[in-house]
């Protein structure tokens, strides 16, 4: 297995302390405006986490580069439009978060012809196919199946601190999956890994009906689970979520049955999400969540910008950084934290 560099997040906030001290150029400078590198940035969708990023981004970028943001609303053919037509317009970098990372190749070697540099992000590409197409891309992101080990983690110790959530008494543990999809290899390394880990550390993990695809949406989690538990609401014992928004979607569907409402002593069924969103980190406080895991959006912006900055300005990506590739030489992986009820309520 491949050793992988893991970044602490004071090391990576260190490294951006360069950029951070630039002066702001005022908006209304026309001249110096025009002086500035411009970025251009493509969203895969606007969902909670990524536009968490997309707002650090602009942050830390803000008077040092200009910005345009375009969303694709989850459609690879409108994003590959909005590419062609700003590579025709010669920007300085692109910061691209893929709806479909088999498309990474053909958009760089788009971008290698027009001799444009390429940060993705979030959306991981085929490394090698991404690489072979063009030197001068790269990829900041995660370790996918570790966001799934620590929710195997949270669930395993939420059992030793309540037996009583092994409502049917059997020494197993009835659970429900909420997926993002059946091909993004985050969302499959999550449900994998969360359910391994936990059997690892000694719990018999019962999964009750299909596993539930909701596309990363609360809205499509909501109405997955209410038929789910039409069926199943006196067995489950868990929820697992992909993230925090379909997590949310599923405490609202526990809701209509009168559980989860954060009522002392009320019914109370565990959910699990990733991303500690604020919404996520509110429900914990509230006490109708249970745990998640944080993946920094706030960090992998600053990275981000900062890489983007440095190609838009003719360095390398980590020129200035303590930044290091993972052992592809190509890819900036940042670390998960996991976040329990009790750690939620004090933030």
């Amino acid at each position: 297995m491949k050793k992988t560099f893991m970044i602490p997040p004071f090391l990576a906030l260190a490294a951006l302390l360069s950029i951070a001290s630039c002066d702001n150029v005022p908006k209304e400078a026309p001249a110096q405006e025009k002086a500035m590198p411009r970025i251009d940035m493509f969203l895969y969708d606007q969902d909670v986490y990524i536009s968490s990023v997309a707002a650090s981004v602009k942050a830390t970028l803000t008077g040092k580069a200009i910005l345009e943001v375009h969303s694709a609303k989850n459609e690879q053919l409108i994003q590959n439009e909005q590419i062609d037509a700003v590579l025709a317009k010669k920007p300085d970098a692109l910061i691209i978060n893929l709806v479909d990372m088999q498309a990474s190749g053909l958009i760089a070697d788009k971008a290698k012809k027009a001799g444009i540099p390429v940060v993705f992000f979030n959306r991981e590409p085929d490394l090698k196919t991404m690489a072979a197409a063009y030197d001068r891309t790269c990829f900041v992101g995660t370790i996918p199946m570790e966001a799934g080990k620590m929710q195997g983690d949270i669930i395993r110790h939420l059992w030793g601190k309540h037996p009583d959530y092994d409502r049917n008494k059997d020494g197993k543990f009835q659970y429900i999956m909420i997926q993002a999809n059946a091909y993004n290899p985050e969302a499959l390394a999550r449900s994998e890994y969360s359910v391994r880990r936990a059997r690892e550390l000694g719990m018999d993990m019962v999964q009750i009906g299909d596993t539930l695809l909701c596309d990363w949406s609360e809205t499509q989690a909501l109405e997955a689970m209410r038929l789910a538990l039409a069926v199943f609401a006196e067995q489950l014992e868990l929820v697992i979520a992909n993230n925090d928004s379909m997590a949310l979607g599923a405490i609202a569907a526990l809701a209509e049955l009168g559980y989860n409402t954060g009522e002392p002593g009320g019914k109370f069924i565990p959910v699990v999400g990733v991303d500690a969103t604020e919404q996520g980190l509110e429900a914990i406080r509230k006490g109708t969540m249970s745990g998640t895991v944080k993946q920094d959006g706030k960090l992998m912006g600053e990275i981000v910008a900062a890489l983007a900055l440095n190609v838009a300005t003719g360095k390398g990506f980590l020129d200035g950084t303590n930044l290091q590739w993972d052992d592809s030489g190509r890819a900036v992986r940042l670390p998960y934290f996991p976040m329990e009820a009790e750690q939620g309520k004090g933030l």
